[in-house]
């Protein structure tokens, strides 16, 4: 089982970025498909969609998001700048859809 943890700031490879927290936030499980070949690369999507929890307090402006082998803690395995980072407000609710997430394998 992998996690999607969202960020306000790039976490790198150090693993230093800041993850989203309090407001009812919690890392959310994701599932991919099989790996394709695509524009000579592989990769891999979500396949279905990803919901999180209607945030209770403001979260900040979404920036990144990361792969992560456990709910809380473990090990920061893939991450990434989203394409249009987002601004997430007590009241509304983060949501990556069916193949939005794509991820190339090197």
């Amino acid at each position: 089982t992998v996690y999607i943890a969202l960020y306000t700031s790039d976490p790198m490879a150090a693993d230093t970025g800041q993850e989203v927290s309090g407001g009812a936030y919690v890392r959310k499980t994701v599932t991919f498909t099989a790996s394709a070949l695509e524009n000579g690369k592989q990769t891999i999507k979500n396949s279905a969609d990803i919901e999180f929890p209607v945030a209770t307090a403001d979260w900040g402006t979404v920036t990144h998001i990361g792969i992560r082998d456990a709910a809380t803690g473990g090990n920061l395995l893939y991450f990434g700048a989203l394409t249009a980072p987002r601004t997430i407000l007590s009241g509304d609710r983060f949501k990556l859809l069916t193949n939005s997430l794509v991820l190339t394998l090197r």
